[in-house]
């Protein structure tokens, strides 16, 4: 929950004209709800595409305040952002929920952003698969393993969002290997195409590190987004690997 008009005219036109420079590598941004015609203003015909942080699960109906699919697809979107752990944590969606908000996204033709991850609580416990398969398993079971073909993955450790801390690449990799594994069990070639990003606090100066990794495809990158010349130095990390 960043961000002004001003200030984001700023960091979207740095953006698209620095990764104007940097090729082979998808990027997109995801911002805030009322900021996503600047977004689609800004953004048309670059190589950089925008999305939503959140959505909600139904088409239309009497939810006042709420912005659904349909909507995010006149505004051109690609993506959106589904299960943040702010979202599951502060707003009480479960895992359930965010299967509908992944499905009701991609029927409206937008490329859905599935999180997933521990608490620092739940990785202490020895936990973290069981969490990680919970969260996987409630959109398999509602939509099916095929969902995953047009959708995105990403890990992101609770306890490495917004702290400093930052998995080390190894433990990330261990992470991500599993759950493509989860999915290579029921559809190897789903497994096999699957994007699985990585997002705990990546930064310009981590990001080469984490990005060579087997199974680590890119980033859902917080912080180091607000910041030009660090997301465009991640997205160039991106390209190198």
């Amino acid at each position: 929950m960043y961000g002004g008009l001003a200030r984001n005219a700023e960091l979207l036109d740095a953006v698209r004209s620095g990764m104007g420079q940097i090729q082979g590598v998808d990027c997109a941004v995801c911002v805030p709800f009322p900021y996503l015609s600047q977004a689609q203003q800004k953004l048309s015909g670059s190589n950089v595409r925008w999305g939503a942080q959140n959505v909600h699960q139904l088409d239309k109906g009497a939810f006042t305040g709420e912005v659904s699919a349909t909507m995010l697809r006149d505004f051109g979107c690609s993506y959106a952002i589904i299960g943040h752990s702010e979202r599951r944590a502060y707003f009480g969606e479960d895992s359930r929920l965010v299967a509908k908000k992944f499905l009701a996204v991609q029927q409206a033709g937008i490329t859905p952003i599935l999180c997933v991850g521990e608490t620092l609580e739940q990785r202490e416990s020895g936990i973290t698969e069981s969490v990680v398969s919970g969260q996987l398993d409630a959109l398999i079971q509602l939509g099916g393993v095929q969902a995953l073909q047009n959708g995105v993955v990403a890990y992101e450790p609770v306890w490495a969002i917004g702290t400093g801390k930052t998995a080390t690449s190894e433990q990330a990799q261990a992470i991500h290997a599993f759950i493509r594994q989860r999915i290579a069990s029921l559809d190897g070639q789903v497994a096999a195409k699957l994007c699985i990003l990585y997002g705990g606090s990546v930064k310009a100066n981590n990001a080469a590190e984490l990005f060579a990794m087997p199974d680590i495809d890119g980033g859902l990158i917080g912080g180091a987004s607000l910041v030009a010349d660090d997301f465009l130095a991640i997205c160039g990390a991106g390209a190198q690997t």
